[in-house]
C-alpha cells in the first residue's frame, strides 16, 4: 500500500507525466458522481449549466477531464488558442476524447484537429459528432485508425447528412468500414455539400460498396440540384441555368475522395466508372490497391470518355497488364482534362507504355502532365517516342524503370543540369534569379512545374532533355508542391558561391 506521502505527492506533477499512468482523479463528491452516470455516449452532464457554468478554455477542459476521471494532456491545453492541435497516438480512448470535445463545442480558434490511433471506438465518434454540430471553427479533422466501426460511421454519416458542421476535409482511414458503413456514407454524402476531402482508405469496401459509392457520385449533382431548389424555391424553368451554375461551383460537392487500400475489386470499380460519367466534382480519386484489373481499366477507361472534372487519378498496384492499359487509353484518347495518371506497380511492359504515351498524342485536346509508371523496363524505341512526343507536349512527364540495354550501374550519362546552368551563369555574369526571371512569364518568382518545364525545353540558352529537366524540377520543389518557388533567390549576388554551395550539397545527396 502506498503511504501518505505518496498520496500527498504534488497533482500538476502527477498530471503532466503522460509516460506513466496514475490512477484515474476521483471525483470529489456525490453530486459529481451522479453528473456522470449515463454520460458516456454524448456531450451532457446531470445539470451542465451548474458543471461548467461560466468555465471556458483550459479551465472548461480540465473541469471536463475531472468528470471524465481522465488525466488532462497538456499539450491540448497548451494549443487550445493556436489553430492546429495535433494529439495522435495519445491514447485517449472514448473519454478522453469526450473531455476534449467538451472544451471544443465553444472553441472559436482550433480548425485543425488530429486525433488519429486513440482507441475512441464508436462511442468517441459520437462525440466528436455532435461537437461538430455546435463547434463554428473545425474544418479538417483525422479521425482514422480508431475502431469506429459502423456505429461510428453512422454518427459521422448523420452529421454529414444535416450539414451539421463546417468540415471540409475528413480523414476515416482504417476503421473497419464495412458494408453497412458504406450504404451510410454513401446516402450521406448525397446530401452533403461541406466536405470536399474525404479519406476512406484502409477500410473493408468490397464490391458491394464500391457499387453503393458509384452511386453516389452519379447521383451527387442530382441531389445538389434539388436542394437547391428547395432551399431557394426556384421554379423548373431555371433548371437548365441552374445546372450550369453547379457544373462549375467548387464549393458544392466532394473533391478529392481517396478509396485506396480497399476490396473494391472489378465490380465495384466499374460502379466506380458509372458514377464517374455524370459527376462534375470529383477531381483527384485514388483507387490504389484495390485488385480492380483490367475490367476496372476498362470501366474507368470509359467514364474518362465523358467525365470532364477529373485532374487525378491513381490506380497503381492493381493488377493491370497490358490489354487493360489500352482499354484505358481508349478514355485518354479523348479526355481533355485529366493530368496525372499514376500506374505504377501494375505489370505492365513496353507495349502498354508505349500505349499510354500514344493516346496523348492522338489526343489534340489533352491535359496530361505526368504518367508514372515507375516500374516498367522501355526501351531506346520507347525514348524515341517519347522525345517525338515531347516536342509538341513539352509539359508531359513520363516516369519509367530502367531502359533495357543500359547498366545502372555506370556513370550518369546525361550532365548534371544545375552544372550546365552555373557554367552558362559564369560565362554571362548573371545571376540565377535573373535567368528564372526571364522564363517566369507572370513574374511572380513562382512558377507552376508544367510551366517551369515546358520553359526549359523551349529555352534555347541551356539545352536540356527531359530526365535532365526531371531531375532539376525534383531539385527546386523537393516536396513536390507543384511550383517553383525561387523567391529566396532575389537577393543573390552574380558571384556563385552560394550556388556552387547549393550543388556541392545535391551533389552529396545523389551519392
Amino acid at each position: 500500500m502506498e503511504n501518505e506521502s505518496e498520496k500527498d505527492t504534488d497533482q500538476n506533477e502527477e498530471m503532466s507525466d503522460t509516460s506513466e499512468s496514475p490512477e484515474p482523479l476521483s471525483l470529489p463528491d456525490a453530486s459529481a458522481e451522479k453528473a456522470m452516470q449515463g454520460s458516456d455516449t454524448d456531450l451532457e452532464v446531470k445539470d451542465p449549466g451548474k458543471a461548467f457554468a461560466g468555465v471556458t478554455g483550459a479551465e472548461l477542459y480540465l473541469e471536463a477531464c475531472r468528470l471524465m476521471e481522465v488525466v488532462p494532456v497538456s499539450h491540448f491545453t497548451q494549443n487550445l488558442a493556436k489553430p492546429y492541435i495535433n494529439l495522435s497516438h495519445h491514447g485517449l480512448g472514448p473519454r478522453g476524447v469526450k473531455a476534449i470535445a467538451i472544451a471544443l463545442v465553444s472553441n472559436a480558434t482550433v480548425t485543425r484537429l488530429e486525433l488519429e490511433d486513440n482507441c475512441i471506438l464508436a462511442e468517441g465518434a459520437i462525440c466528436i459528432a455532435e461537437m461538430l454540430r455546435e463547434n463554428c471553427s473545425l474544418q479538417e479533422l483525422n479521425i482514422s485508425n480508431n475502431h469506429l466501426g459502423t456505429e461510428g460511421a453512422e454518427a459521422i454519416a448523420s452529421l454529414l447528412l444535416d450539414n451539421a458542421s463546417y468540415l471540409y476535409a475528413l480523414r476515416l482511414s482504417g476503421n473497419s468500414f464495412g458494408e453497412e458503413a458504406a450504404s451510410c456514407l454513401a446516402e450521406a454524402l448525397m446530401g452533403n455539400y461541406q466536405v470536399k476531402k474525404l479519406d476512406l482508405s484502409h477500410n473493408e469496401f468490397s464490391e458491394k460498396g464500391g457499387q453503393l459509392l458509384g452511386q453516389m457520385l452519379a447521383k451527387m449533382s442530382h441531389a445538389m440540384t434539388w436542394w437547391v431548389i428547395q432551399k431557394t424555391g426556384l421554379r423548373a424553368s431555371w433548371l437548365v441555368h441552374l445546372l450550369t451554375l453547379i457544373s462549375t461551383a467548387s464549393n458544392m460537392a466532394l473533391e478529392i475522395l481517396d478509396l485506396s487500400w480497399n476490396h473494391l475489386k472489378r465490380k465495384g470499380t466499374a460502379a466506380l466508372g458509372t458514377g464517374l460519367r455524370g459527376n462534375g466534382a470529383l477531381k483527384i480519386l485514388n483507387l490504389s490497391w484495390n485488385s480492380i484489373g483490367n475490367e476496372g481499366a476498362q470501366a474507368l477507361g470509359e467514364a474518362l470518355k465523358v467525365n470532364s472534372a477529373l485532374v487525378h487519378l491513381d490506380i497503381s498496384n492493381n493488377q493491370i497488364n497490358n490489354e487493360g492499359a489500352k482499354k484505358l487509353c481508349r478514355g485518354l484518347e479523348v479526355n481533355g482534362k485529366l493530368k496525372v495518371l499514376k500506374m505504377a506497380n501494375n505489370p505492365l511492359t513496353v507495349e502498354g507504355a508505349s500505349a499510354l504515351v500514344i493516346s496523348v498524342r492522338k489526343n489534340p485536346n489533352s491535359m496530361m502532365e505526368e504518367i508514372n509508371i515507375s516500374n516498367v523496363l522501355v526501351n531506346e524505341n520507347f525514348i524515341k517516342l517519347l522525345d517525338f512526343v515531347c516536342q509538341t507536349r513539352p509539359e508531359l512527364d513520363v516516369i519509367y524503370g530502367e531502359v533495357e540495354g543500359r547498366i545502372s550501374k555506370i556513370p550518369k550519362q546525361h550532365p548534371n543540369p544545375m552544372k550546365l546552368i552555373q557554367k552558362y551563369l559564369n560565362e554571362h555574369n548573371v545571376r540565377l534569379w535573373d535567368f528564372f526571371q526571364k522564363i517566369d512569364k507572370d513574374g511572380n518568382m513562382k512558377i507552376p512545374v508544367t510551366a517551369f518545364r515546358r520553359a526549359m525545353l523551349q529555352q534555347s540558352s541551356i539545352p536540356l532533355d527531359q530526365v535532365q529537366i526531371r531531375e532539376l524540377v525534383h531539385k527546386l520543389d523537393r516536396n513536390r508542391t507543384g511550383i517553383v518557388d525561387y523567391s529566396h533567390l532575389k537577393e543573390q549576388k552574380p558571384a556563385q558561391k552560394p550556388v556552387e554551395g547549393e550543388m556541392k550539397e545535391e551533389e552529396k545527396e545523389d551519392m
